[in-house]
């Protein structure tokens, strides 16, 4: 049957925001067009430690990451402890670096080497529950919460390893944040990845937030994803629900014109503001739900392109700018496999991309998002990020089928250049294009 397209073809998404922020946190003016890069310092490399990272600090600058963000680099509970080497989560002591790492002065040396080079670093703070053998319980066991025996209780029952914080007590509230005021002060990070954060209370966020900006304008990363996040301390939260959506279209039960769906949500609901989060992996995903290529395929370098074009903030996991097709083990030693890979200058493209074309900035400094209609709607995603003369023309085939795609009206670029293929044309008003399965195209123009 042959197949309809619709005019007009460009549709331009304005939403009102029913959003109403009690106080509207802005993200430091640097953070807008970076990538974000998450590091397992446990598995990057053979030692694991920061001494054998720093060596890494120029082939990531290579790569055009922006922000380091290190998973939990505190010493570890052993009581109670999950497999050989614990879970990062599980937290001895606030104020302590984990001694396999590496010293203080070490981590010092490194975030003022990582500052040097342009990136910036943010570290995983662990505030909704402890380790067992934390030094608070004994010196305040009043911090956690008890069942009606007065036992200690973790917070989730499978999270064996740790216990309850109880936010009840606002000494507690004092305690957490100077430790992370200390971080800030003895360390000079540029912010924090906070865990769960969805389970500490809101009104404590909105308590720390200030103390924290005291110090500089911090990046706050919010394991959560509630629109309120955006209005206690948060400048990103993860985008689950377009992180799950693409693993269901990579298995063909949704078309690729869902996403807009999701995006026109997310405009409803978000300020304006909001950093999303976007990505294919982190270390929750990898670990436990299968690699990027367990889920999506051959798609992973179609959705790749999504992450970095979409609204937002990409996010990289270490080892997916290799192609790493392994389950990282959580509790024990598993180092990444590196090695030559065609996603490196794949991805060093993409971070070159959202760097040098504003309109892919997250927030509110990014430009709106153009849906281009096109002859396979449930197939190809087709969009423009544009403002002033300056365009990001976007086209990826999200199913195994070849297509032969048309538009009937598409943004005008007398000087496009395909970003892959490295090829100059000119883009008219009537277009059309042949896609191979899981096939992209980014036209960019100035």
């Amino acid at each position: 049957m042959k197949k309809l397209f619709l005019v007009p073809i460009l549709f331009l998404f304005v939403f009102s925001n029913s959003f109403r922020a009690q106080q509207k946190i802005t993200a430091p003016d640097w953070s807008y067009d970076k990538t974000i890069y998450e590091v397992n310092l446990r598995q990057f490399t053979p030692s694991g430690t920061i001494k054998e990272f720093r060596t890494q600090l120029p082939r990531l600058k290579k790569l055009g990451v922006g922000i380091l963000w290190f998973m939990p680099i505190h010493p570890i509970g052993e009581k109670n402890r999950k497999g050989t080497f614990g879970s990062y989560y599980s937290v001895k002591d606030y104020y302590g670096l984990d001694s396999s790492l590496g010293t203080k002065k070490e981590f010092q040396s490194l975030v003022k080497e990582i500052h040097k080079l342009g990136m910036h670093v943010i570290i995983d703070w662990v505030a909704n529950h402890t380790s067992w053998d934390n030094v608070l319980v004994n010196t305040h066991p009043d911090f956690y919460s008890k069942d009606s025996a007065g036992n200690f209780v973790p917070p989730v029952a499978d999270w064996s390893d740790v216990i309850d914080l109880n936010y009840g007590n606002k000494e507690l509230w004092q305690y957490m944040s100077g430790a992370m005021e200390y971080w800030l002060s003895e360390y000079d990070i540029d912010g924090f990845r906070c865990d769960v954060a969805g389970m500490v209370p809101e009104e404590f966020w909105r308590f720390l937030y200030p103390k924290l900006a005291k110090h500089k304008k911090v990046f706050m990363l919010a394991e959560d994803e509630r629109p309120v996040d955006h209005s206690t301390a948060f400048d990103m939260t993860y985008s689950w629900d377009l992180y799950h959506l693409f693993n269901e279209i990579a298995k063909g039960k949704k078309p690729a014109s869902a996403i807009f769906t999701q995006l026109q949500k997310e405009k409803n609901e978000y300020p304006a503001q909001a950093f999303r989060m976007r990505f294919i992996t982190n270390h929750d995903e990898n670990s436990w739900n299968g690699t990027e290529f367990e889920r999506l395929g051959e798609g992973v370098k179609a959705f790749s392109v999504l992450v970095f074009t979409l609204p937002g903030m990409p996010l990289l996991y270490n080892g997916q700018e290799v192609g790493l097709n392994k389950r990282l083990s959580f509790f024990e030693k598993d180092p990444i496999e590196w090695k030559k890979s065609g996603y490196t200058p794949f991805f060093e493209t993409l971070t070159k991309l959202k760097k040098n074309f504003p309109v892919l900035d997250a927030g509110e400094k990014g430009s709106l998002l153009e849906k281009v209609q096109n002859s396979d709607g449930d197939k190809v995603l087709s969009f423009v990020r544009m403002k002033g003369n300056q365009k990001v023309f976007v086209i990826v085939n999200l199913s195994d089928k070849k297509v032969s795609t048309k538009f009937s009206s598409v943004p005008e670029m007398k000087n496009a250049f395909e970003i892959f293929s490295k090829k100059k044309g000119k883009i008219g008003k009537s277009f059309a294009i042949d896609l191979h399965p899981w096939d992209f195209k980014i036209f960019t123009s100035k």
